[in-house]
């Protein structure tokens, strides 16, 4: 499986109209190169923008599901549309969209884990509760949004639901990208399975964001990697290599302690 991943700078004085049109030609130009594109978190806002994101919210088939979903389409491809401010019953929700080739949603992911520490996003926006699995040829993928990222119990679900690889857009800040790249790399090893982590570049509400989008193998190593600017990752995962590392190394057969994850939802 060929695999894209669009590190995004979100510019503030770029319209986000104008963003969701230009990151559509992205997606668009990996036609060809890619069978499935992951965008990052938030990028037509910010991550850090929170005095924006009940403006600029709308709903699941919102502008930015049908212009990501002509996108998937007119690209042949299955397309993480990263995620967005979604306004639902009077609440907001940092939701990501997973796309089929023919532009159809196959899978919503509310972010369960809200970033802040009682401020911004932690307060503005409602928690998901539903882990989210996605049945792609050849490969299932689980799904997480930046912040999930530290919370291994989330990840352990997704596994027991059937993942062999994660995708996890991000806006993380540059102050702890040293976390960013330690983090995936250990869910990836401790689950045995792909993470495929896209973060956004530039800087949002005055923070500078750690771009370095990082695609690590089911062994911990790192297939690929960005700078700190927009750039566009492209690598081929090899599905078999989870069950082969899964057969050589069984470590999560001797799994002894753990809670029962709630049941995932799962599509396509």
């Amino acid at each position: 499986m060929r695999a894209s991943l669009i590190q995004i700078a979100v510019d503030p004085d770029e319209p986000v109209d104008a963003r969701r049109a230009r990151v559509g030609r992205l997606v668009r130009a990996e036609s060809g190169h890619a069978d499935l594109v992951v965008l990052p978190e938030l990028w037509t806002v910010g991550a850090f923008a929170s005095d924006l994101f009940a403006a600029e919210s709308e709903p699941l088939n919102g502008p930015t599901q049908r212009a990501m979903a002509d996108a998937a389409r007119e690209a042949g491809v299955w397309l993480h549309a990263g995620s967005f401010v979604e306004a639902e019953g009077g609440a907001l929700y940092n939701t990501s969209l997973v796309l089929s080739p023919d532009g159809e949603l196959a899978a919503s992911y509310r972010k369960i884990h809200r970033f802040g520490f009682d401020k911004g996003e932690a307060v503005m926006m409602a928690a998901g509760e539903d882990l989210v699995t996605v049945d792609l040829p050849h490969l299932t993928v689980g799904v997480g949004t930046c912040y999930d990222l530290r919370f291994p119990e989330l990840f352990r679900g997704l596994v027991d639901a059937g993942a062999q690889a994660f995708v996890v857009p991000a806006g993380w800040p540059a102050l702890r990208r040293a976390h960013w790249s330690l983090l995936a790399r250990a869910r990836a090893v401790e689950n045995q399975a792909y993470v495929l982590a896209c973060g956004t570049a530039g800087t949002h509400a005055g923070v500078e964001q750690a771009g370095h989008s990082i695609v690590v193998d089911p062994w911990g190593e790192t297939l690929a990697e960005a700078g700190p600017d927009e750039e566009i990752l492209r690598v081929v995962l090899d599905p078999a290599k989870v069950t082969t590392t899964r057969e050589q190394f069984p470590a999560l057969k001797d799994r002894v302690l753990g809670i029962a994850a709630p049941e995932a939802g799962r599509r396509g």
